[in-house]
């Protein structure tokens, strides 16, 4: 028989809080962004779609499920292994809206340029934009170009708004993971943040490391085809895999127990992570999701997800229970149990 594990006051302590100014932790999507949204942006703009706190929200026009998220891209270099700034912003507000269980159908997007900025620089990244809308079969049908001072931006920014149609008999958030639900990851992870940070010559050494930014939504649509019945659905962006999972702990007061030995990380990453003292579990990803769905239909919706260009190493990496409610713990590769806290500060600042 288990003996009951007793994790009060097992958390990592959190750096000292900033209340009078910002700082770069405050971008990080770990613990300090959370504390911002809540005690700024949520307390000023409270409603009940806000509360919901998931990726995209969900909102009715006469009768007609919609999903509706916007994001700015402030990542540096604006080209990087794998992918650029344009091509980021398209994929990582396609999966906002697609984590909804929705078909992403119109972009909006808003450029603040530097002055000084290469026209070419901007055309390239105008048509990795355009390559990533046609992958993902969305149209770009709406924008806004601003031009600020040199030295005021740092070379480009990106916000783009989607916008999608929740697909009928689904019903998918944050809030719907139940004990005995299965949860599920769509590859490695660690990949987009190493290969930025690498693109910045920061690992010290040459790495063949690609990110991993792509649009999920025909994934997503692939799975939802085997079976419908999928309650959370979340890619793990900023904060990484494990702050995701902490969120989505505590938007469905469960416990998530994950096993360590079941989470994939690619050895190029695994070793830079080593050098550096990162841990892959908080690295940033844009082209993977979690999934956690009921036990009867994991098999089903694995398989659908393994059929597909960026499903096709799928595996289960953990349950869904309630004995510590809003906790995620870890099994380790040496049996033993630990608890995986959300990220406190800044790991890798400008990465999305």
């Amino acid at each position: 028989m288990d003996t009951p594990l007793n994790i009060e006051g097992a958390v990592c302590p959190v750096p000292l809080t900033h209340n009078e100014q910002i700082v770069m932790g405050h971008g990080s999507g770990g613990k300090m962004s959370h504390d911002l949204i809540r005690k700024t942006f949520l307390a000023a703009f409270d409603n009940s779609i806000l509360r919901t706190g998931d990726d995209a929200a969900p909102i009715a026009v006469n009768g007609t499920r919609l999903a509706i998220s916007t994001d700015s891209h402030v990542v540096t270099p604006l080209f990087f292994p794998g992918g650029d700034i344009g091509k980021l912003a398209v994929c990582g507000t396609v999966n906002d809206v697609a984590m909804l269980g929705a078909r992403p159908l119109y972009l909006t997007a808003g450029f603040i340029l530097e002055e000084g900025l290469p026209i070419e620089t901007l055309q390239r990244v105008v048509e990795s934009m355009s390559a990533a809308a046609k992958e993902a079969g969305i149209q770009i049908v709406a924008g806004d170009t601003k031009v600020v001072e040199k030295g005021k931006v740092d070379g480009l920014y990106i916000n783009t708004t989607g916008i999608g149609e929740i697909l009928p008999n689904v019903n998918i958030g944050g809030a719907q993971a139940k004990p005995g639900d299965v949860v599920i990851l769509s590859g490695s992870i660690g990949d987009h943040g190493i290969a930025v940070l690498g693109a910045r010559g920061e690992l010290g050494f040459t790495s063949a490391i690609q990110s991993d930014v792509a649009p999920l939504n025909h994934l997503i649509e692939a799975m939802l085809e085997a079976d419908k019945n999928i309650h959370v659905l979340r890619d793990p962006t900023r904060g990484g895999l494990a702050t995701t999972i902490n969120e989505i702990a505590a938007q469905s007061k469960v416990a998530i127990h994950l096993n360590e030995q079941s989470i994939p990380v690619k050895p190029a990453v695994n070793a830079a992570c080593e050098m550096l003292g990162f841990d892959p579990l908080y690295v940033a990803n844009e082209g993977k999701l979690i999934a956690i769905v009921p036990p009867e239909s994991a098999d089903k919706i694995l398989t659908a997800m393994r059929s597909t260009k960026y499903g096709e190493d799928a595996v289960v990496i953990g349950e869904v229970k309630e004995d510590v409610r809003g906790r995620v713990l870890m099994k380790t590769a040496i049996g033993t149990t630990r608890v995986v806290d959300m990220l406190a500060g800044e790991m890798l600042p400008r990465i999305c």
